[in-house]
């Protein structure tokens, strides 16, 4: 797989600098733009039609925070299927009984205990958020084991921000009934 990051000449970062990334993929769109490129060999042609599609496919991949942390992490070989992908038990025991009550929710509609299953929801993400912010800031000056730590924190954070969309996603449909 290309290394994106390097591809734009930019330092592997969970926190990029969204204005250079917008600058390299309008600069390497100018350079490889296929129009540019039509008196050149097919093969010529190719390549520029390559660099475009990698261009384009490097932009969307490192403007979207979500898509750029789980490029990041793939490319460090941390979501291959059936990778210790296991979240802490104490976090799945909390999600346990926000899919209970959703489940009630299926038979017994409560608009009360939607509004606090939502509202714990969105607290245990805002908490998850804070906690892995200081680990992106850093992660870029990171080497060797602390960054393979720093990694796996944020494999971590990903799997149950995840867990939570899921739970995010019942809790609108159940919102759309009311």
């Amino acid at each position: 797989m290309e290394n994106y990051f390097k591809f734009y000449g930019i330092p592997e970062s969970f926190l990029p600098d969204e204005k250079l990334i917008k600058q390299k993929y309008y600069e390497l769109s100018r350079q490889h733009h296929p129009d540019f490129h039509a008196n050149e060999s097919s093969e010529k042609q190719s390549e520029i039609l390559a660099l475009a599609t990698l261009n384009t496919n490097a932009f969307r991949t490192l403007s979207n925070p979500d898509a750029r942390m789980q490029y990041i992490l793939a490319q460090h070989g941390l979501l291959e299927e059936g990778k210790n992908n296991e979240l802490p038990g104490d976090f799945l025991m909390e999600m346990m009984e926000l899919n209970e009550q959703l489940m009630e929710l299926e038979f017994d509609f409560d608009p009360a205990i939607l509004q606090q299953v939502g509202q714990q929801a969105a607290g245990t993400t805002a908490a998850l958020e804070a906690d892995i912010l200081p680990t992106l800031q850093q992660y870029p000056l990171l080497e060797g084991f602390t960054r393979d730590a720093a990694l796996q924190q944020v494999k971590t954070y990903y799997l149950k921000k995840k867990y939570l969309l899921r739970i995010q996603e019942s809790l609108s449909k159940f919102a759309s009934r009311s």
